[in-house]
């Protein structure tokens, strides 16, 4: 990648001109009598009849807050997002954070662990006159001190915590400003389509009410944010500051949650400014999530009970399926509504309450849509055949596991997400036995990755012990003492090699 300084440019620039100055002749250096220039201002050189921003802009700014946030957080290391995506939350002093993922800290020696404290920012949108603000949850989560500053008011108000959901990236914030506020309109984001212009306000990099604009690049992305995430991707300029900060479309109406971006590269060094994709989460979940924040303080979710994995074609010809639709069931949870209903592993979920599941990242949001004590149809494909059960869902409880994909669970020191290996599962990846258990995910930057461990490899013992389920994985891995070493007996096309791990 080439690139330039300003210093540079203008150098070349200089002695281009002094080139050019010095073989012209001395004459033409001749002082005008007259610049023209009060005749030039009333004719424009060009004119075109493109539509202006700024009405719309200027009164859609009321309704965006800036928000500071004050607090204390741990000080070590962890596993965020996946490579390249990140939060937005900026942290004045420290590194940038677009060069690491969201909830990395820094590695620091031994003896300096603790609590420091930061400051970070963010942006959020009045969404009643009595003063509710919808903004990210990982802009308020460790803050002790939230502060919110109005576009026309130079004051700062402190906000309160009503309710926040980790899983959707939502919180729902109260001030009391004394008089009532300008709030936003809400739109209906199913009606959204690629191409549409929209228009992103917020506070990057602590600027303040920044608006940039773009159209919708593309609509129900879902980008290793966990079972929920169901994003607008836009290319309308966000950075980080925007997290939280409302996206708008062109009748003024909120759309979306600016909420992440996806940054492979920089331009301009440590200035931070990125050159990515933007995304936010769609206003109509929004309204869901914040009305049961606005009246209990948390989110109430349907529970399945089951582990899912996409279809991929091997898969669906070892499964006799006629497509490669709906969401494989690689695990079942003990008591869980799936149990009770007959789900078994190896199942194919193709249709859940009258819908079709095209996707397998499409159940979990079905699934926690569903109002609790509800029964609901299924369509499974059991070994190439069609059957039909009806479940009963339950409530999702904080410490359940969601109805998901194996990568979401089972987090473990070693960066490694295992599933059993089925009979089914075995002939999709060419195995000739099904012992051991499959990695169906390697977490990006993990002691795993590093050592060359990859999706599809299956763990055939650990330490000598063999390894005959995802529990006898789980018992082999519970207690890890860090830098003591795993010897890992892993098969990969069909020949087997030792791979030792250091826990971090």
């Amino acid at each position: 990648m080439l690139r330039f300084s300003v210093r540079s440019i203008f150098s070349t620039s200089l002695f281009g001109l002094v080139a050019v100055a010095l073989a012209v002749p001395a004459t033409s250096f001749a002082k005008p009598e007259k610049l023209w220039l009060e005749d030039q201002a009333a004719t424009p050189a060009v004119e075109l009849n493109l539509p202006s921003f700024a009405p719309i802009i200027d009164k859609l700014g009321q309704a965006v807050v800036n928000i500071s946030i004050e607090g204390k957080e741990d000080v070590g290391g962890g596993m965020g997002l996946p490579r390249g995506l990140n939060r937005m939350p900026s942290r004045p002093g420290g590194p940038n954070p677009q060069q690491f993922p969201f909830d990395f800290l820094f590695q620091v020696p031994p003896g300096q662990q603790g609590k420091r404290p930061f400051h970070s920012l963010g942006s959020g949108f009045v969404i009643h006159p009595d003063g509710y603000i919808v903004t990210n949850f990982h802009v308020v989560e460790r803050g002790d001190k939230i502060q919110v500053t109005f576009k026309d008011d130079k004051k700062s108000y402190d906000a309160k915590v009503i309710g926040s959901d980790r899983k959707s990236d939502l919180a729902l914030l109260k001030v009391d400003a004394g008089h009532p506020l300008a709030a936003v309109v809400v739109g209906n984001s199913d009606t959204l389509r690629p191409g549409d212009w929209v228009i992103a306000i917020g506070n990057p990099f602590r600027l303040g009410h920044t608006a940039t604009v773009g159209i919708v690049s593309a609509l129900s992305r879902r980008v290793g944010e966990g079972p929920y995430a169901d994003f607008i991707q836009t290319d309308a300029s966000i950075n980080p500051g925007n997290s939280g900060g409302p996206l708008f479309n062109v009748r003024g109406e909120v759309i979306g949650v600016n909420t992440a971006i996806f940054s492979p590269g920089q331009m301009g060094g440590s200035s931070g400014f990125n050159i990515g994709i933007g995304f936010a989460i769609p206003v109509n979940l929004v309204k869901e999530i914040v009305s049961s924040l606005h009246a209990s303080g948390k989110v109430t979710r349907g529970w399945l009970g089951v582990l899912i994995q996409p279809v991929t074609d091997d898969a669906a010809q070892a499964l006799k399926l006629p497509a490669s639709d709906g969401a494989l069931v690689a695990d079942v949870m003990d008591d869980s509504p799936a149990r009770k209903a007959g789900i078994e592993r190896g199942d194919v979920i193709v249709n859940y309450d009258g819908k079709k599941v095209a996707e397998n990242d499409q159940l979990p949001l079905m699934v926690a849509k569903t109002e609790i004590g509800k029964s609901v149809d299924l369509e499974v494909v059991r070994k190439g055949k069609t059957q039909k059960l009806r479940v009963t869902i339950q409530e999702l409880k904080e410490d359940s596991d969601a109805d998901e994909s194996p990568s979401d669970t089972d987090e473990n020191k070693l960066g490694l997400n295992v599933q059993d290996l089925t009979p089914e599962i075995a002939r999709s990846l060419g195995l000739d036995e099904s012992k051991g258990v499959v990695v169906a995910n390697v977490a990006p930057g993990s002691v795993a990755e590093d050592k060359g461990v990859v999706r599809g490899d299956v763990i055939l013992e650990i330490n000598s012990e063999p390894v005959e389920s995802s529990a006898d994985f789980r018992r082999l891995t519970k207690n890890l003492t860090a830098n003591k070493p795993l010897l890992l007996l892993i098969s990969r096309n069909n020949s087997t090699l030792y791979v030792a791990l250091k826990p971090e």
